[in-house]
Order: structure tokens, then sequence, then C-alpha cells
């Protein structure tokens, strides 16, 4: 094996939930209790720590560090940090994180690497209630981070903003009614399946101790809209949403396995990173051929299997990214799962919903039971997948506790994007009058359970995408009652924006 054949050694979570805001740690220290963690859980008989020369942070979003890696360096007092590396917005930012750090230390450009991240939004938000609590956290005045990694692009264009499909809970349903409409299911049978899929999600968080919410729901329970389980945005009540509103931290240790060797970790300790790929869809999601299927997770999933040498039916764990049930059955598909005889979960740790949604540090803690669980089944292989913005940008690893034939495998991502930029595109359109036909639709709810606007796409005799909105309460009520795919509609312009003015009666 090549001795510099990248492996995580340690892996470490930690979460908060203080009754007094101003004594909760905040997001740098909650994150270097869980580094602490993860140096512990290596086992190493020498400073690990002190030989740390790179640590990665997943963009935050509960709090403006500058340079939170140096920050955490200081903090975990790891003296020999020479290179620090910050990512972009978006969920697949950990995977893609791991495949970065694998390919530097394969390289040799790097020994010993600290990743991680943390969010403590939940504190954020009990110190902004009435109490209006002050966070006297650290303000750094030290350089920005000037190793950015990721994509940095927003993730609507102009024209999805205007029709207010610019929140993963405004474009996730829209996706959702695409699914149950090339399903060709009712309202009533979709929320169902939905809710049974999520089921399954519910009762892994219940099992997981680094959980933020541990009730073992059930279907009828996650699809009941009451007061605890409000209507988010149709079809999703709260219970199918993803859970921001938490304070959470994990953090991983990697690297080389020669570096393991000298620090005395034990062979039961390392997790191999075998492949990782990354790809993202068309960008924007009213200019994807179909909003119910991804080619990028298809050509990823393929090209990062094909690279550590195995195939989907020798996967023993998944992580799928879960911020949204469209989410998962896009990824099932795109793999090639969901046969019936297919019982292999697809969550390690419960979801974004039930174990928790820290904004884009989630698949950290993926990683983190990734590498638990192919520890606990040596030999098996695991899949992780993480994805940022609304499925549009994918991130796949494969793990094992059994080495990579060769070396680790980073896909060529240029070649995996090209794949993924040849398939077919649609034009999306802001303005239109005419008649088309729906192919999607999401309705947000406000807080007192009444909804707001219906945001509709629609498909032009000529195969273009148009994106339309209606306030009408009789149209609203249609859409939630009975779904409406598949159905034409009359659609009327003011030349910015496009309104849904009528639906025909004709199939």
């Amino acid at each position: 094996m090549d001795p510099n054949t990248p492996v995580v050694v340690g892996v470490g979570q930690h979460q908060q939930r203080p009754e007094d805001p101003a004594a909760a740690l905040e997001p740098i220290d909650l994150l270097a209790t869980a580094a602490r963690a993860a140096v512990s859980d290596t086992g190493a008989t020498r400073d690990i720590v002190g030989d740390i020369d790179t640590i990665g942070i997943v963009g935050m979003v509960s709090w403006p560090y500058p340079d939170p890696g140096g920050l955490l360096g200081d903090r975990i007092k790891a003296a020999k940090v020479s290179r620090t590396v910050l990512t972009t917005t978006g969920g697949n930012s950990p995977e893609l994180l791991m495949h970065e750090i694998a390919q530097d230390i394969l390289r040799g450009k790097n020994k010993i690497v600290l990743i991680g991240g943390a969010e403590c939004i939940y504190t954020r938000r009990r110190a902004m209630s009435t109490d209006r609590v002050h966070l006297d956290w650290t303000t750094d005045e030290r350089p920005a981070c000037s190793e950015v990694i990721g994509d940095d692009r927003p993730g609507n264009n102009a024209n999805e903003i205007e029709h207010h499909a610019d929140m993963p809970t405004s474009v996730y349903p829209l996706l959702e009614t695409a699914l149950r409409s090339s399903n060709h299911q009712t309202i009533e049978d979709h929320q169902k399946s939905v809710s049974e899929l999520w089921a399954t999600f519910a009762a892994v968080a219940a099992n997981n101790p680094d959980a933020w919410l541990r009730a073992a729901h059930t279907a009828a329970e996650i699809r009941a809209v009451n007061e605890s389980n409000r209507m988010i945005n149709f079809p999703y009540p709260k219970l199918m949403c993803a859970n921001i509103i938490v304070d959470q931290a994990a953090a991983a240790i990697i690297c080389s396995y020669e570096t393991a060797q000298a620090y005395g970790v034990s062979e039961e300790k390392m997790v191999f990173p075998l492949a990782g790929a990354d790809a993202h869809d068309h960008y924007y999601f009213s200019e994807r051929a179909s909003l119910d299927t991804s080619p990028a997770i298809k050509e990823i999933s393929r090209a990062a299997l094909d690279g550590a040498g195995v195939g989907i039916d020798d996967i023993s764990h998944f992580d799928l990214y879960s911020c949204f049930p469209a989410a998962v059955q896009i990824s099932m598909s795109a793999m090639g799962l969901g046969a019936l005889r297919d019982t292999r979960p697809l969550t390690l740790t419960g979801g974004l919903g039930f174990a928790g949604g820290p904004a884009n540090n989630y698949s950290m803690h993926g990683i983190a039971k990734m590498v638990e669980a192919c520890r606990a089944n040596p030999g098996s292989v695991g899949l992780l997948h993480a994805l940022g913005w609304y499925a549009t940008k994918h991130s796949i690893g494969i793990y094992s506790t059994t080495p990579p034939k060769n070396s680790f495998v980073r896909v060529d991502t240029k070649t995996s994007q090209a794949v993924v930029d040849a398939q077919p595109k649609r034009v999306s359109l802001a303005a239109y009058a005419g008649e088309a036909t729906i192919e999607s639709t999401s309705v947000p709810f406000n807080r007192e359970g009444e909804p707001e606007i219906a945001i509709v796409t629609l498909l032009t005799p000529d195969g273009a995408r148009v994106l339309a909105n209606t306030r009408s309460p009789a149209i609203i009520e249609s859409i939630v009652t009975v779904a409406q795919e598949g159905k034409r509609a009359r659609l009327t312009t003011d030349g910015k924006t496009t309104s849904l003015d009528k639906i025909l009666n004709e199939d």
C-alpha cells in the first residue's frame, strides 16, 4: 500500500442545549470540543494534535469567523498548523472537503489534517427571543482564510427569486410533487408513502445518541398536520423538513497510513476513503430537463463505485442526504436503490429532520457515523452522499476498513461534470402568456396555518418551463386538495413575472 494512502483515524461529535444562551459554547468552542473528541478517538500513542499541519472548516452560518481554521488551531493548541481551508455554502461541503484533503495527503502535501464544522443556531435563536440575550462571542481580527473551496454561486437565478422559489422549503416541494406526478400518486397515497419512508429515518435517530431529536415518530405522526407538526410548505409538514435549529459540531482526523502507524493508531481505528466524486446538476433547478431526476448523482455514484472497485450491491452502509424526502427519493432512483427486497437502511444518523441539520455541516456527522459503522463491521463498505442547494451540488464518498486496492481514487471532476453538462436542459421563462401544463406545485404556509401563495412550474407546448404564482384562494385550495400536475392552466404576465390565472378542467 502507498504509504501516503489517506485514512480517517478519529471522529468526534458534540452538541449542547443550554437553558441559558449566555452559558452556551460559541460555535468555535463547540467545534473544539468535537475536535478533542476526534483526537481522543484516534487512540494515538503520540501527540497527534501538536503535529496537525492543516485545518479545514465547513463554512459556518451562525457566526462570521474570518478564518475559523486558524482560530480552532489556537483553541486546541495545534501549534504547527501552516494551512487553513474554508468551504463555500452547500451541504456537499463536508464530503467535498474530505475529497480535497484525501487527495492532498495522497500527493504528500499534508500528513495530519483536522476537518470539521459547527453551528449554534439553536442558541442564536434563543438569544434573539424576548429576553434578547447578548452573546459575547469571539470577534477575530485575523485576515480571512485565503483558501476557499467549492462553488460559491448563489443557488437561484433571478427568475426563480422573482417567483418566490428561492428557499429550500419552497423549492423541494416542487421536486416532491414532480416525483408524485411521475409516480401517478394521489395526494393521500403520496403522503402515506413519504411518511413511511421518513419513519425509517426517525427510527434510526431514536437509536443515535448523537441525534438532536430521538423520538421514533410513526408514519402517521409524521404526516398528520397539527399544532406541533404544522404545515411548512405543502406537501411538507414540519416533521418532513430539515431542522436547522440545532447546536451541533463534528470533526474528523485524517492522515497518511504511514503517519497513522508512526503515531500508534491501531488498525481497528482506521477507515479508508476508497474513492470520491463530485459534480453538479444543471445549476438552476428551473433549467433542468426534469425536476425528479439527478444525472449528476447517477454519474458520480457510478464513477465513485467504479473507482473503489465495488458495486452498489456491495454497499452495507448508506447515508443519503436527507434534508427533505425528495432528496432521498431522487438519490435512490439515480443509484438504482429502492427494490422491494432491498432493506438496507438509507441513513446512519436519522437525517436532517431528526438527527439535526446544522446548515452546511450535516454530512460531517454522516462521516462520523460512517466511520463508526465501518469499524463495527470490518471489511464492510459504505456510501455517503452529500448535496448542496436544491439537489444541485453533489459529492459521493466510498469508505471501508479494507484499504483501497491501489490508492484513494479522486474521480476527475471535469470529466464527470462534462457528462452531466451534456444532458438536456430546458429554457426557463419568466414572462409567458397562454396555456401550459402544470408540472409541479409548492404552497408556503404561514405560522397561523394559512397558505400564502402558490408556486407552480409548468411546461409550455414547445417544452420550455415557466414559473408562475397565484394568490387565488380557490386555486390554492384546489392544489392542496387534489394533485393538479398534468392539468392545463391559463397564464398571464406583466412582462416580468407570470401568474396562474386559471386551472382548466381538462386533464
